[in-house]
């Protein structure tokens, strides 16, 4: 085989890398926040748990616990939006590969769906155990 195709294989780099240090960072910001304003534009999902984080981090920050205690709150919640962004990202490349039905994309989309579905039970029992334990 060619040796430059070879490197190629080995070593891909795509042509939208961009390589610079400051420019880079505010260049993924700008992408960060891209993402976010398209999550909440196009997924329901993730406006529903965006609304149950905000009203989770005014009642975490309300209650008279300990500042780690809030901060597990807080962060359990957070990690749900998290998962949600990485399951709508799987979903959407699922779906620009095909919209055909295919066993191998249902798995795909249901197993980010499984991964949101553990988080919110992990935010659940964390919620749980610390409710419990403040009033109880």
């Amino acid at each position: 085989m060619n040796e430059y195709l070879m490197s190629d294989v080995e070593n891909p780099i795509s042509q939208f890398k961009s390589k610079s240090g400051l420019k880079r960072i505010f260049s993924a910001f700008l992408y960060s926040l891209d993402g976010f304003k398209s999550a909440w534009k196009n997924e329901h999902a993730f406006r529903q748990e965006s609304v149950l984080v905000i009203v989770g981090v005014v009642t975490a920050l309300l209650l008279r616990i300990s500042a780690f205690e809030k901060l597990l709150l807080i962060a359990v919640l957070i990690l749900i939006l998290i998962i949600e962004l990485i399951n709508s990202a799987i979903e959407a490349v699922v779906d620009r590969v095909s919209l055909e039905r295919h066993s191998l994309s249902k798995n795909a989309k249901d197993f980010g769906s499984a991964a949101v579905f553990l988080a919110c039970l992990l935010a659940s029992g964390a919620w749980g155990v610390v409710l419990v334990n403040r009033f109880y």
